[in-house]
């Protein structure tokens, strides 16, 4: 196998976050001999990560003008990462950060970059890239003869590496003159834990429909409610929203709506394919550009007062035919 570097950036407290893990994962499942690129302004937790999964070289670009993402100093740093290291194939995980400023990477290494990886495999001494086409219908192998070959790497799509750090032997520090930023980073402004809809690394992914917002048995509709029941749902099992395009639409279309739900919350084949180990779809329909988005939630259950609609028909491992109100009604109980 030939080399390989991992560049990946650190934390502000110099470890390596979950998709980092990842990709360190793949790397080491390739057997070819790896080199570790570290940027950030601390490294140290890092680099002790990268030496107790048995890197060979662990190379950095530190300081503070490469704690926060910025295309000008993390493109300059990768460049300068590849260089030191020498290798063909380098991996990243495909956070914001890298996907945003390796494309430009790529052009100045005279290589190719490939993006959305969902896993790689070593075949007869070449590398075999495998990902998916046409809003996850298809799916493709790759592989590619130019060099150097750049690949981001899907967050959900490998384990993390769960090994145990070890002190770094040594820590290669690639001298790097930061450009000059144009703009600085004055504060991070987020919402509140608990108003934080969607969760990545959540276990339940939780999917709402258009149901939620039209008439109920009363012949009236329950907005205030659906909102409520969805939230509490969300907050006590720490779950992650999606949304139909049904219902992301509908505030476009003048109809009542639920107000934390937004086109990022869109899950299918015009959202994302989200990778949460379970799933559950409420008032939704299950047609196929609703089940495209789940494509690799490993259990899916729905619930939807048609036996008929399309979970019912091999898409979903359990359908319950019981009103979606009720069901979550009832959950919030058991949970509270």
């Amino acid at each position: 196998m030939e080399p390989i570097l991992l560049l990946t950036h650190t934390e502000l407290d110099g470890s390596l976050a979950k998709p980092a893990l990842e990709a360190l994962s793949a790397a080491l499942a390739l057997g070819g001999e790896l080199t570790v690129g570290l940027v950030g302004g601390a490294v140290e937790p890092g680099a002790n990560l990268a030496a107790g999964a048995g890197a060979g070289r662990i190379l950095a670009v530190t300081g503070e003008a490469f704690t926060q993402p910025r295309y000008a100093t993390d493109a300059v740093a990768a460049e300068a990462l590849a260089r030191a290291a020498g290798a063909t194939l380098m991996l990243a995980p495909a956070t914001a950060r890298w996907s945003r400023a390796l494309p430009g990477v790529a052009h100045r290494l005279g290589g190719h970059i490939d993006t959305h990886a969902t896993g790689l495999a070593a075949r007869e001494g070449s590398l075999e890239l495998t990902r998916w086409f046409y809003r996850q219908r298809m799916e493709a192998v790759l592989t590619r003869a130019t060099r150097p070959w750049l690949i981001l790497l899907d967050p959900g799509c490998c384990a993390p590496w769960s090994g145990t750090a070890a002190a770094a032997v040594q820590v290669e520090n690639v001298a790097v003159e930061a450009p000059q930023p144009r703009t600085s980073v004055s504060g991070v402004i987020a919402p509140k834990a608990d108003e934080q809809t969607i969760r990545p690394d959540a276990k339940l992914l939780f999917v709402a429909g258009a149901g939620w917002t039209k008439k109920q048995t009363d012949g009236a509709v329950h907005v205030d409610e659906a909102q409520h029941l969805i939230l509490g749902f969300l907050r006590a099992a720490h779950a992650s929203l999606g949304g139909s395009k049904s219902l992301v639409d509908l505030s476009g279309e003048g109809q009542a709506v639920l107000p934390f739900m937004t086109h990022l919350n869109q899950v299918g084949q015009t959202g994302s394919t989200p990778r949460h180990p379970k799933g559950l779809s409420t008032c939704c329909h299950g047609e196929e550009p609703h089940v495209v988005g789940w494509r690799f939630v490993t259990e899916r259950r729905a619930v939807n007062l048609d036996p008929n609609c399309g979970w019912a028909r091999g898409k979903a491992d359990v359908v319950y035919v019981a009103d979606a109100f009720a069901v979550v009604r009832e959950l919030n109980k058991l949970l509270a």
